[in-house]
């Protein structure tokens, strides 16, 4: 399952695996073996890919299906606009 999210957050935020392994400092067919299975990243580097793809280690891998949106250094009236986008578009999907 991890493998799945590695290469899903890394196509959605149009990354390609060379450039995941150089901002971890590994090599790419260490990333290409993390997306096919074939090996699971360590504790150290779930971490370093949860920071690379703003999101949560649990979300990585799969405790937690929700995503998490950063919205620090936004203004309160930013942060309420957002909050007005997602009950809108939670309330169009009913």
């Amino acid at each position: 399952m991890i493998a799945d999210k590695i290469k899903e957050l890394r196509e959605a935020n149009s990354m390609t695996q060379n450039e995941v392994a150089k901002r971890l400092s590994i090599t790419r067919s260490s990333v290409n073996a993390w997306e096919m299975g074939l090996s699971i990243p360590s504790t150290m580097y779930i971490v370093e890919l949860a920071h690379l793809f703003s999101v949560s280690a649990d979300y990585l891998l799969g405790l937690d299906s929700r995503t998490v949106l950063d919205i620090s250094g936004l203004d309160d009236d930013s942060v309420k606009i957002l909050n007005d986008m997602v009950r809108y578009m939670r309330e169009r999907q009913r």
